[in-house]
């Protein structure tokens, strides 16, 4: 069995300022935090040369979306490429809000993550059903017709995390329990072992998003099948060192 590094994301999202981030920064920068953890920030675009520049090394960066091509006119969008010059060595793509908010569709997203890998930045893919298809049943269906995108455009699976949030724990306080997010991230190995191999199965790192707090991330991080988090609104909070230490 693959040892699988814990991660965990702070995905920033659309929040914080150079005052208030560079409070959160020093906290981080401070903190005791589990030496076998891989942690990594997600920072508004503008702020990445920022929060490179103040974070401890030890932390990475991530940028929170970025296009499907290095350079051109496309108004308002960033490339991998540039996020790669502001040091940071990730990026988000297929976030709920980005599917749901802003429209975008599976085959883009697709396109994204392969360029994103072929410009040697660490994808952070998410997947996740709403809560409609929870209650339809659908939930496997749903997250393997993305998965199923997002492995098309994959070759090497060592720079890809794979973000389980279920859209209806977004934010909303409601949580998967431990055993919700643990069926789903256990039918999600079972699917790459069948769909692309078990090595990658054994080794793909999976994480949990939708709702992580201090409160419930050592029960979700005692699962088997869970590998880390990406924290949306904790994140911004000392909360999150509580959640980075949660295999500590």
């Amino acid at each position: 069995m693959a040892q699988r590094t814990f991660f965990v994301g702070g995905n920033w999202k659309m929040n914080g300022n150079k005052e208030n981030l560079e409070q959160l920064i020093s906290t981080l920068n401070t903190a005791s935090l589990h030496e076998d953890t891989e942690v990594v920030c997600a920072a508004p675009s503008i702020y990445l040369d920022f929060a490179r520049s103040s974070l401890d090394p030890s932390i990475s960066v991530a940028a929170q979306n970025c296009y499907k091509v290095a350079k051109g006119a496309f108004t308002g969008e960033i490339s991998p490429a540039m996020i790669k010059d502001c040091g940071a060595d990730w990026v988000i793509l297929g976030h709920s809000e980005r599917r749901h908010v802003f429209g975008e569709n599976d085959e883009l997203i697709g396109q994204k993550v392969a360029h994103a890998l072929e410009s040697d930045l660490g994808v952070i893919a998410c997947i996740g059903e709403k809560l409609e298809e929870r209650e339809a049943g659908t939930t496997e269906e749903v997250v393997f017709a993305q998965t199923q995108v997002i492995a098309e455009n994959v070759t090497d699976w060592e720079k890809v995390v794979l973000a389980y949030e279920p859209v209806w724990a977004i934010g909303t306080g409601k949580t998967a329990t431990p055993e919700q997010a643990q069926e789903v991230h256990e039918k999600l190995r079972v699917w790459f072992r069948a769909n692309v191999s078990e090595e990658v199965s054994d080794s793909l790192r999976i994480i949990y998003g939708g709702s992580v707090t201090a409160a419930n991330c050592r029960e979700l991080a005692s699962q088997a099948d869970v590998d880390g988090f990406l924290v949306g609104g904790a994140s911004l909070k000392p909360d999150f060192i509580d959640i980075i230490n949660a295999r500590a």
